[in-house]
C-alpha cells in the first residue's frame, strides 16, 4: 500500500446521496422530537392546570404564531421519522437493499413527508 495516497478531511466537499441524507435526517428528526417534547409536556402540563389553563393552552395555540410553527414543526417531523423509520424497517427484513430501490424509497420518504407537512400546515393553520 502506497503511503503517498491523498487524504481529503474535510467532510464538506463530499456529496452524500439522497440514501445517507434521509438516514442522517432520520436521526435528526428524532433528537427534535424529543426536545420538542418539552414543549408538549409544557403545554400539556398548562391545560391540565385548570379551566383557565386550558383555555391559556387553547389560546396559545389558536393565536401564537410561534406556537403554531412549533407544532407544524413537530407534526413534520413526526411524518418523516414515521415514514424513514418505516423504510428503515422494511429494509431491516431484506427488501429494497439494491442500491437502485433504496434510492427510489428515500426519494419516495422524501415526497410523503412534503405532503404530510403541507397537510400538517393545513390541519395547524
Amino acid at each position: 500500500m502506497s503511503d503517498k495516497r491523498p487524504v481529503n478531511l474535510d467532510l464538506g466537499t463530499f456529496k452524500h446521496p439522497l440514501i445517507a441524507m434521509v438516514s442522517i435526517c432520520h436521526r435528526i428528526s428524532g433528537v427534535v422530537l424529543f426536545v420538542g417534547l418539552v414543549f408538549l409536556f409544557c403545554l400539556f402540563d398548562t391545560s391540565l392546570s385548570g379551566a383557565a389553563g386550558f383555555a391559556s393552552a387553547q389560546d396559545a395555540l389558536q393565536t401564537s404564531f410561534v406556537a403554531q410553527f412549533i407544532t407544524w414543526g413537530l407534526l413534520t417531523s413526526l411524518g418523516f421519522h414515521f415514514s424513514a423509520g418505516m423504510k428503515h424497517l422494511i429494509m431491516d427484513v431484506g427488501v429494497g437493499e439494491e442500491l437502485d430501490s433504496a434510492n427510489n424509497a428515500a426519494k419516495m420518504v422524501v415526497g410523503l413527508t412534503l405532503i404530510l407537512a403541507v397537510l400538517a400546515g393545513v390541519w395547524v393553520w
